[in-house]
């Protein structure tokens, strides 16, 4: 198999191997989606309403990108 050209996502040191493994497969995705649900659960369950509050505070920045990408077409 030959390596992807590392572009864009590609390059970043921190997500660049998960950008890589999605264009190789993309059910990669619905793996990860599975381990932050678990995490987020296992957090709820020990810290309770504080960890769901922390989960939802992280999302905020976002879901602004997420609006600001809808809004712009």
């Amino acid at each position: 198999m030959t390596a992807l050209p590392a572009t864009g996502l590609g390059r970043l040191p921190l997500i660049g191997f998960i950008a890589r493994d999605i264009a190789r497969d993309i059910n990669v995705i619905f793996y990860m989606l599975t381990i932050v649900v678990t995490l987020v659960t296992l957090a709820v369950m020990q810290w309770g309403v504080v960890a769901l509050a922390m989960v939802a505070l992280a999302m905020v920045p976002v879901m602004f990108c997420i609006l600001i990408a809808i809004t712009r077409g």
